[in-house]
């Protein structure tokens, strides 16, 4: 089978639930708390992982309970740990709240995440992988390295610029398909998806080579230069959209890995997202390939 890489941040979520987003000066009471395994490359990582795919996850972490827990979670998610343990630095955190609308805001603390150096990347990590999945949590400098390894080795890199940074463009060129939300691709085109025309109006701004736009509620879309493939959404009652954006990624390369078309693809990756939204938490919202399969 082909494998896999996620290069990315590791964090524990803390989340709660609240009846309002609060407003700037306002105190809002939360309803409990949860402390799950998160961040954007870990959700990637593990949502490959319970899908079946061949995985290993690149990253750094606290020398702490967070970091213990995370590792082990790691493992019974089917994910082949390659983190670095970093001492007298915490492991990262992210304080979420979940509103009634099932929208999150979130607030992340880097913590060890910030530690992956570009001297820490080894050639060795890419040896027999196919795709390289990369996001933004971890320095910049780090991801151009892996990326332009990763070039020239001729690995697939599926990379989604969160959180859009000043940085974001200057990797562009390393990148095969560029994965992202309606937010982030009016940060870095400076112009509001309208449609059709609009991906196609980003595409040739943004220079890449495939993009893949998320819409929610409205489904996907995809342009290559050539094609144009949307997919609608699956009406569900969604609890918690925390990691939706990082499961349907994965559920891109699950089936791009078995050489299935883009739009097979998306229509699969758009089940597992569906499902992601219908539980709360990050890793533990994520399904199992038999859940979708069923």
């Amino acid at each position: 089978m082909k494998k896999a890489l996620v290069i990315g941040s590791l964090n524990m979520d803390l989340v709660t639930r609240v009846n309002m987003t609060p407003r700037i000066g306002e105190t809002v009471s939360g309803a409990g708390l949860m402390m799950n395994p998160g961040g954007k490359g870990a959700n990637q990582a593990v949502a490959l992982g319970k899908l079946g795919v061949n995985v290993k996850m690149i990253g750094c972490l606290g020398n702490d309970e967070y970091g213990s827990q995370l590792k082990e979670n790691l493992k019974k998610m089917n994910v082949v740990d390659g983190t670095f343990t970093i001492n007298e630095c915490p492991t990262g955190i992210a304080f979420i709240m979940v509103n009634e609308s099932s929208d999150n805001s979130i607030v992340v603390i880097e913590g060890a995440n910030g530690k992956l150096t570009p001297e820490m990347v080894q050639i060795e990590w890419f040896d027999g992988i196919s795709y390289l999945v990369t996001q933004q949590e971890v320095p910049m400098a780090t991801l151009k390295k892996a990326m332009q390894i990763a070039k020239k080795l001729n690995i697939m890199t599926i990379h989604n610029p969160a959180p859009i940074n000043t940085e974001s463009l200057e990797l562009l060129k390393y990148v095969d398909l560029l994965v992202l939300n309606e937010t982030e691709f009016a940060e870095l085109t400076g112009k509001e998806y309208e449609g059709e025309e609009s991906i196609k109006w980003g595409y040739d701004r943004l220079g890449i080579q495939q993009l893949l736009l998320t819409l929610g509620s409205k489904g996907a879309i995809y342009f290559d230069g050539s094609h144009v493939i949307t997919v609608p959404s699956i009406k569900v009652t969604a609890v918690d959209t925390t990691a939706a954006g990082d499961s349907y990624i994965a559920g891109i390369v699950h089936h791009l890995i078995q050489g299935l078309d883009m739009a097979a693809s998306m229509e699969f990756a758009t089940k597992v997202a569906a499902k992601t939204v219908t539980r709360m938490g990050a890793q533990s919202s994520l399904p199992y390939i038999h859940e979708i399969e069923e």
